[in-house]
């Protein structure tokens, strides 16, 4: 039986509220083939980030890979003080050490039992390894875990297979003036207010403004109240340098276990805008660590889409290639593995620079072919609407 995917696909939530940091400051081929809609989740409900819904820490466990160092009493039942001594004197100090060794050889110059090591071993392969995971229950997580968060702009929606997945990282790619804050802004307005989940916006390149937010949420609605309800969802916060960032990332992971245990609504989406105004200084010349605080970056971004459950979207800039003369995305190859999906965003040549239209193009996707186009127009965020308050609360 072929399994279908269909992850919830968000049309609304329960409002929470988060203050607002910042306010004042300043076709080529066609569409692709036409897919099975997810289910709706409307007003109303609610669904979980991930692992820390259930429970999971950010943090290893206990008996985790990041906690297994060296043996000592009490790590599993059998192994005593007297027990980790003798392996000691031997050289067996690490888990590792004492599974991948010869336990008959141990036991003669332990003076172990060597049932007993055995026995002993088996209980720590058990604590310690992975355990492999089926199709079926990989599919069953997707399915309770996994949120389709639509960006408001409805021919990106379509390249994005409907929308921004959380769990994963999402990369808008462009030159200068090629719509990317844009982009960014359409999706904190529209998660904040259309969808009523909250959102933290990392600045980075002091792009983002407040008035243009505000202008896009006037778009939508009249009302100043649901304004000011949608401004208070998005929580802005700026960083200028890879450390600040990682601080706010590393900050960011507490305050999201924070809101699970008080039962309160969790963050849905994290835009990073950019990550090249943070990257591209460490990089080049003598200085060797900018690649490992890149890819210290990577892991970060990566983890909290996927253990937190949220969507993460990151703007990255374009370089031209030495030999083909071609635009690529900036940050090179190592960098180029850490989007799941990656869209480049080019100005439409009949439209020209001051215009709104711009060319979007799949280069990197798990679930749709490479190569698709569409137009957007990043001018506008569509017509005004219903207000999300007066939408039915059924599913």
């Amino acid at each position: 039986m072929a399994l279908q995917a269909s992850p919830w696909l968000l049309e609304g939530g329960s409002a929470a509220w988060i203050d607002w940091r910042g306010w004042g400051a300043e076709t080529g081929r066609g569409p692709p083939p036409p897919r099975r809609r997810p289910p709706l989740l409307r007003k109303g409900a609610r669904l979980g980030v991930g692992r820390e819904s259930r429970g999971w820490t950010s943090g290893p466990e206990p008996g985790a890979p990041g906690n297994m160092g060296v043996l000592r009493a009490g790590l599993c039942p059998g192994l005593t003080q007297d027990t980790v001594g003798q392996l000691r004197s031997r050289g067996i100090k690490t888990v590792v050490d004492l599974v991948s060794a010869d336990l008959e050889d141990v036991a003669q110059k332990c003076g172990l039992s060597y049932k007993a090591l055995v026995a002993l071993r088996r209980v720590l392969l058990a604590q310690f390894s992975a355990f492999p995971c089926n199709g079926a229950d990989l599919y069953e997580e997707l399915k309770t875990s996994t949120a389709i968060l639509s960006t408001g702009i409805g021919s990106l929606d379509k390249l994005l297979d409907a929308g921004l997945y959380t769990g994963e990282v999402t990369e808008i790619v462009g030159g200068p003036g090629s719509g990317k804050t844009q982009v960014c802004l359409c999706v904190a307005a529209n998660v904040a207010y259309g969808l009523q989940q909250n959102v933290v916006y990392i600045d980075s390149n002091g792009g983002l403004t407040a008035s243009r937010i505000l202008q896009l949420l006037q778009a939508k609605t009249p009302a100043e109240e649901e304004q000011a309800g949608a401004l208070q969802r998005i929580q802005v916060v700026r960083a200028f340098d890879i450390f600040q960032m990682l601080d706010v990332l590393q900050d960011f992971r507490g305050t999201v276990s924070q809101q699970v245990s008080s039962g309160s609504a969790a963050t849905k989406a994290v835009v990073v805008d950019s990550v090249t105004a943070v990257v591209s200084p460490l990089l080049g010349g003598q200085q060797r660590e900018g690649l490992a605080l890149m890819m210290q970056l990577a892991r970060e971004l990566k983890t909290l889409a996927r253990d937190l459950g949220v969507a993460v979207v990151v703007t990255n800039h374009v370089t031209r290639d030495r030999d083909s003369g071609d635009l690529k995305p900036a940050l090179g190859r190592s960098w180029s593995f850490v989007p799941s999906t990656r869209i480049l965003l080019d100005v439409d040549k009949g439209a020209g620079a001051s215009g709104s239209r711009r060319r979007a193009c799949l280069t990197k996707s798990p679930r749709l072919p490479t190569g698709f186009q569409e137009m957007v127009d990043i001018g506008t965020w569509g017509p005004p609407e219903q207000s999300p308050a007066s939408q039915g609360d059924q599913i």
